[in-house]
């Protein structure tokens, strides 16, 4: 089978829910995969961020296997014996005091969103059904019927309705909308991406989050950091809140919690908020198995033990440096944080942000568009430097060849 016969089988029988790009992978190590036909690609997408820590790492996988050859799942019905171990080490690393394990980052959200109106009720006092919470315009929280209802694009909510109520849609990085917005009855919390990654890698102004966290502190708000894609190095902190000191009061996890074996995400949060939901009140058949746990916790390691963080933050700067230098009519914006990277493009000539990446993947480099005019740019934080420069060179050498045309 070639290339097309894949594809055109993968068309025929699964739902067109997806519009990828026209490559099919057959291996990854690294920061490397390899097609079908047995070309070689820098991935720089890293499974929206889920590959971290680059495919196949070697101890994530020891991990995996280990625990494989032991236990894979238990259900909560039981206790495991590695499920606890995960559980401390990942509230002492990031200073909570309890954690809810599930699987993707969709159900992350979903859980927090459960755990603010349950807080809200028993906590808060606000009277049952009637909590509301303020999300962003332009957010992408998932694809469930609740993260679409608090969507502002039409490609994510259109006709999936009736939606799910109680929700306050506020521009991103306005303080003073939030600022009255906090000012309303029974508001429970404030759910945000630190930079928000769908809508185009649109990271907000310096202080934009610490501020947001005051108002909410100032209001009796709970403060949700959404860092499924932002977290675990990806912006060049361990969290993309970091760079402004701000301690979520509720912070949700995924994506590259497994080093992108398989869905892993959590939610933690303090006892006050954590304990408000009672056995049998929430919960996944697979979230906290003896397997997700034994892999969440190596691959947090890895973060740590090779610097990812730090190395995201020496990448990305490079990296912005030089597309910054790139003269091209057809860049509008270089923006980004770590190694969390867009450029906007200017569609011209009949030329797209899909079009320049079918010319990066033939020159060795994946990465995807977003909104048709936004191409994204997030490798493995394990890059080095010769690596990246390559990557840079790829990128200078599509840009200049369609002004000799």
């Amino acid at each position: 089978m070639h290339t097309e016969d894949y594809i055109n089988r993968e068309r025929q029988y699964g739902a067109h829910n997806y519009h990828p790009l026209p490559v099919v992978l057959h291996k990854g190590e690294g920061i490397y995969v390899w097609d079908v036909e047995g070309k070689k690609y820098m991935d720089f997408l890293s499974g929206y961020s889920a590959l971290n820590q680059g495919h196949r790492h070697p101890k994530v996988l020891q991990a995996l296997m280990d625990q494989a050859s032991l236990l894979t799942l238990t259900s909560r019905a039981f206790h495991s014996d590695v499920l606890g171990d995960y559980m401390e080490y990942a509230c002492k690393l990031f200073g909570y005091d309890k954690l809810i394990p599930m699987n993707s980052g969709a159900e992350g959200v979903e859980t927090a969103l459960k755990l603010c109106r349950r807080w809200a009720y028993v906590r808060k006092g606000i009277p049952v059904n009637l909590a509301k919470i303020v999300v962003c315009e332009d957010n992408f929280h998932g694809r469930t019927i609740t993260a679409v209802s608090m969507s502002t694009d039409p490609t994510s909510y259109d006709q999936f309705g009736p939606f799910t109520p109680g929700f306050i849609k506020i521009k991103y990085n306005d303080l003073d909308q939030l600022a009255e917005v906090l000012k309303q009855e029974h508001v429970a919390g404030f759910l945000l991406e630190p930079i928000q990654g769908e809508a185009g890698i649109v990271v907000p102004d310096e202080g934009y989050l610490k501020k947001a966290y005051e108002l909410c502190q100032e209001n009796d708000v709970l403060f949700i950091a959404d860092e499924i894609q932002t977290g675990l190095g990806r912006t060049g902190k361990m969290l993309c809140c970091d760079y402004e000191g701000v301690h979520p009061d509720v912070l949700i996890l995924g994506k590259a919690l497994s080093a992108g074996v398989f869905p892993i995400s959590a939610v933690l949060a303090r006892d006050e908020i954590m304990l408000c939901i009672k056995p049998g009140e929430h919960g996944s058949t697979f979230g906290g198995s003896p397997l997700s746990a034994r892999v969440a916790q190596a691959a947090i390691e890895v973060v740590i033990e090779e610097k990812l963080a730090e190395n995201a933050f020496v990448m990305g700067q490079l990296f912005r440096e030089s597309l910054e230098k790139i003269d091209s009519p057809l860049i509008d914006t270089i923006r980004g944080k770590g190694l969390l990277n867009a450029i906007v493009t200017v569609p011209q000539d009949g030329i797209t942000a899909w079009d320049i990446c079918i010319a990066l993947r033939d020159r060795g480099l994946l990465a995807k568009p977003t909104h048709e005019h936004i191409i994204r740019f997030a490798p493995p934080l394990i890059i080095n430097e010769a690596q990246l420069q390559e990557a840079i060179h790829i990128i200078i050498d599509v840009f200049a060849s369609y002004h000799t045309k």
